[in-house]
């Protein structure tokens, strides 16, 4: 009886068919389904459909799995070989531009447009702490730099939301995300940088977090 009941279930389509009414991915008349008329899916069913898989389908998600991590590698390889280029040509004449003496609003433009160039600010603080390490330029530089690289990597979600120029709808959500990740960004930027400029309340904790 059991093994007839999950056959049943599983040919299911629609959610017309079931009892709570909720949709699932694949179903028939995914398409003509309106968000009113879509019911709350039990728990028994959320967990059916993200962890009850044949060995077909446990195979494609190892597969997938391996891809991620093969391609991840390379990227982290891509990343710290880009950091170690940008220190080779760069690393000098950014000692010999950026010092205490600096703006530290220049300081945080130049953050800002490193990250929008290479469209990562993980790579650009990564560039910037082995900057740091290797005294081409000084703490307080570096506070500023990485500040901007935190504004700077709002032009990459940006850029991502113009994907979606085909659909009108699809466009309003991903910039609205993408607008919410910039004002996020530059309302911590608005409040840490004045207070850095005026207290030096981060270099004072790098500081006190290294011993003498």
């Amino acid at each position: 009886v059991k093994s007839e009941t999950n056959k049943v279930e599983s040919v299911i389509r629609s959610r017309k068919e079931r009892p709570t009414g909720s949709t699932h991915f694949g179903d028939a008349d995914w398409d003509e389904e309106r968000p009113d008329e879509i019911g709350d899916a039990t728990w028994g069913e959320v967990a059916k459909a993200c962890c009850v898989h044949d060995a077909k389908e446990w195979g494609k998600i190892f597969v997938g799995a391996c891809g991620a991590l093969f391609f991840l590698y390379f990227f982290l390889f891509a990343l710290e070989l880009l950091g170690n280029s940008a220190k080779v040509l760069g690393g000098c004449r950014a000692g010999g531009l950026l010092s205490d003496e600096t703006n530290p609003v220049a300081g945080l433009v130049i953050g800002e447009l490193a990250t929008a160039l290479i469209q990562s600010s993980s790579t650009t603080t990564s560039i910037i702490v082995s900057l740091v390490g290797a005294e081409a330029i000084s703490v307080n530089t570096g506070i500023y730099l990485v500040m901007g690289a935190n504004i700077g990597t709002s032009v990459t979600n940006t850029i991502v939301s113009m994907g979606q120029m085909g659909d009108g709808a699809q466009l309003e959500r991903a910039f609205a995300g993408a607008t919410v990740h910039d004002i996020f960004n530059l309302l911590s930027v608005a409040i840490l940088f004045p207070l850095e400029i005026i207290s030096h309340y981060l270099y004072h904790l790098t500081k006190a977090m290294l011993p003498d």
